[in-house]
Parts: structure tokens; sequence; C-alpha cells
């Protein structure tokens, strides 16, 4: 019995249909010949997550939302249905979040974590948490930048007004004179090292060079014979002082008798009694004869 060709025509756009809807799956990152596990996890806002978006473990692909539900038994909380690998073990504590796009939408990323004893079984609920992504936190951060513009806003036009102001026009007068000033100095300066410092350089060599002759001079006087002599003198005159000093000598003697003073001091008396009277009365001492009589 042949098959008819109506039967053939039905057949042939039931397998286009399977291989079409194949295809889409696989192009929607769908694995098609893996069996896979459903878990369920709860939201409190899905963020515009659509069906068939991918599912993340730590950047890998490991399945695919299935379906997202809005709980109607508990408002407020979304469940969303995920198909995984069933090698994969979920374990208990872990969660799951939904990380916005910069260009819209969002994915779905599993945080497992380390608990290898206990892990979900397939049609358990995990919670998830709801993350700021990026344009929710610039959402956040409009207010402060708002506030941060303003104080720009307010500190540019201080920045106006302090350019504008005539003090400081007279500040850059200023600095503008003390800089052509500086560079006058400058040139001066450059002068100088190239025409006096030289000529300071070579005075300073010639000091140095009358220095060392004058040493070379002195080495040549025989200093040492000269302290010799000294030496020597400064003993004898040490030699003098004692001797002058001891008791028991001449000088030492006529300076520490005081007998010997009294005596000197009565017969310069004497003397000056003696000179007293020869002037008061010559005639008692001298005695002139013109006929030779006494």
């Amino acid at each position: 019995m042949t098959m008819k060709k109506e039967a053939k025509i039905g057949l042939t756009g039931a397998v286009a249909l399977v291989i079409l809807f194949l295809g889409i799956n696989f192009l929607k990152g769908a694995k098609l010949f893996t069996t896979q596990q459903t878990y369920y996890i709860r939201f409190s806002n899905a963020k515009a997550l659509s069906k068939n978006s991918t599912v993340y473990a730590d950047g890998y692909n490991v399945g695919r939302v299935s379906n997202v539900l809005y709980d109607y038994d508990h408002p407020g909380q979304v469940l969303v249905a995920i198909s995984v690998d069933r090698g994969l073990r979920i374990p208990r504590g872990s969660s799951a979040r939904l990380d916005e796009a910069v260009l819209g939408g969002c994915t779905l990323n599993l945080l497992l974590t380390t608990n290898l004893t206990d892990a979900y079984h397939p049609g358990d609920t995990i919670q998830g948490s709801d993350a700021n992504g990026l344009l929710s936190r610039a959402a956040e951060m409009m207010p402060q930048i708002e506030q941060t513009v303003a104080r720009v806003d307010t500190l540019l036009a201080s920045l106006n007004r302090l350019v504008g102001d005539s003090s400081i026009q007279a500040i850059l007068k200023n600095t503008e004179q003390v800089t052509h000033h500086l560079n006058q100095s400058s040139a001066q300066l450059n002068q100088l090292l190239k025409k006096d410092v030289p000529q300071m350089t070579t005075t300073f060599t010639q000091a140095g060079e009358n220095v060392a002759t004058l040493a070379n001079h002195l080495d040549q006087l025989q200093l040492q014979t000269t302290l010799d002599s000294v030496n020597t003198a400064v003993g004898a005159l040490r030699q003098m002082i004692a001797q002058a000093q001891d008791p028991n000598g001449t000088l030492g003697r006529m300076m520490n008798d005081p007998a010997l003073y009294n005596n000197l001091n009565h017969t310069i008396q004497s003397a000056d009694s003696l000179v007293t009277d020869l002037k008061a009365n010559p005639k008692r001492y001298v005695h002139f004869s013109v006929f030779g009589k006494k």
C-alpha cells in the first residue's frame, strides 16, 4: 500500500515543525540532547527577566529560564522556573541574583556556596536576592551627582568673579614685572659668572700659591732651633725665679730678711738727713782759707 500524497505532505510538515522548534531552542541556548532538572527561584521583582534567558553559575551557562510566573498566592512575589543540567548540584544556602544589563534586560546568576553535604532537590524553591544593577546604582547616585553639579556651578561662578576682579589683574601684572626683573637678574648673574668668577678663581689660586710659598719659607727658618733657644731662656728665667724664691739663697735672704730691710731703710734715712744738714750748714763740713790757714 503506497502512502498517499497528503500523508507525505503532513509528515514532512511535522518534521519541519520539529526541526524548527529544535533550531529555535538551540539558537536560544537550550541544550537539546541533555536531560535537565527544574528548580524555582522566588524574587520580589523580575526586572524584565524573559523566558529562555540564560542561567549562569560562576559565569558559565548551566541552563535557561523555562518560565516566569507571578505568584498570586503571595502578592509581590515572582516565581521563576529554571531548567539546569542534571549534573549540577545546587548546595543549600545558595541564592540567585538578577543583574541588569546596561542596554536593557537582565541575567540570572546562581551564587553557589561550597556546602557539598546538603543540596537542593529538583522542584525546590531557592530564595533570590534583588541586587542593584548599574542603572539602579546610577539612579541612586543622581541626587549626589546633582549636588556635585550645583557645587561645581558655584565654584565656576566664584572663579569667574575672581578672574574678573581688578585686584587679580593687578597681581598678574605685578607678577609679570617680577618675572621680567628676575630674567634681568638672571642675565646679570650669568654675566657675572662668565666674567668676574674666573677672575676671582685666579685670585684665589694665586693666594693659595702664596700660602704654599709662605709655608715653604717657614719650613726653611729652622723653627726647631729657635724654639729650643726660647725653651733654654725660659728655663734660665725659671731657675732665676726659683733662686730668688729660695730663702737660703742670697737673693732670697735679701728679699726675706727684715733686719736687712730695716738697716737699708735706716741708712737711707741717715743719708737723707746728712744731705739735708749739708745743704743747710755747709760751713760745718767745708772750710776754705785763702792764706793757707785751717
